[in-house]
């Protein structure tokens, strides 16, 4: 198995975050110039969404892991698959990475580089939203890779294709990502006020998903009898 530097996984992170940014960013203008329809708008932004990243997972996983994501890098990293040391390095990338993906989205539909989000993203329902949306990406990222590893590109974009609908806040499910929309005045875009709610949310909802999984993949200890 072909190992990667610290220095390759960096960029493998910040590319892959930089590309989902820019597919969430840019396919919702796209969609918002396109059609006045607010479902169809965000079935649009869905399929672009979940398509890039069973592409992304695919081509990055075995580079970096794939992660992308704030809470998916503390899970590896509580459950020690990802080094401690290299947490920050992931965090960073994961982050800058983003507000790339924004800044390319807006110059490829010759909008400001960066603006300031207006959209408000708030109250106990899209909290609960987030919680429940990154749990579940939790869950389905750690039993994918326990049961069908090689799925787990399909098993992430189809999961996040559906949350997009059966969540209230539309799953960001990603601090880096939240902080790279609350950048962007367009159809996905977020307060920046509004950025701590989403990140204790998908934090909580990563750590439950964590514990639970843990339990339930946990293999069963086989007592031998004294017979």
């Amino acid at each position: 198995m072909t190992t990667f530097d610290l220095r390759r996984r960096f960029a493998a992170e910040a590319l892959g975050t930089g590309l989902l940014v820019a597919t969430v960013v840019g396919s919702g203008i796209m969609a918002e110039t396109l059609t006045p329809d607010m479902g169809l708008a965000l079935l649009g932004n869905t399929l672009a969404t979940g398509a890039m990243l069973v592409v992304l997972i695919t081509i990055l996983g075995p580079i970096s892991g794939a992660h992308f994501n704030p809470a998916v890098s503390l899970m590896f990293c509580l459950n020690r698959t990802l080094a401690a040391r290299d947490l920050p390095a992931y965090l960073v990338a994961q982050v800058v990475g983003g507000i790339a993906g924004t800044v390319a989205a807006h110059l490829m539909f010759a909008l400001p580089v960066l603006e300031i989000a207006t959209k408000l993203r708030a109250g106990p329902a899209q909290w609960f939203s987030e919680a429940v949306a990154t749990f579940g990406l939790v869950a389905v990222i750690l039993a994918g890779l326990r049961f069908e590893q090689r799925a787990v590109p399909w098993l992430v974009g189809l999961y996040i294709a559906a949350a997009y609908w059966f969540t209230a806040s539309t799953s960001f499910a990603n601090p880096a990502v939240a902080v790279a929309r609350s950048l962007t005045n367009t159809f996905s875009g977020i307060r920046p006020v509004d950025l701590p709610g989403f990140v204790v949310a998908e934090l909580f909802g990563a750590l439950i998903g964590l514990a639970l999984m843990g339990w339930l993949l946990r293999p069963e200890t086989v007592q031998q009898s004294s017979h």
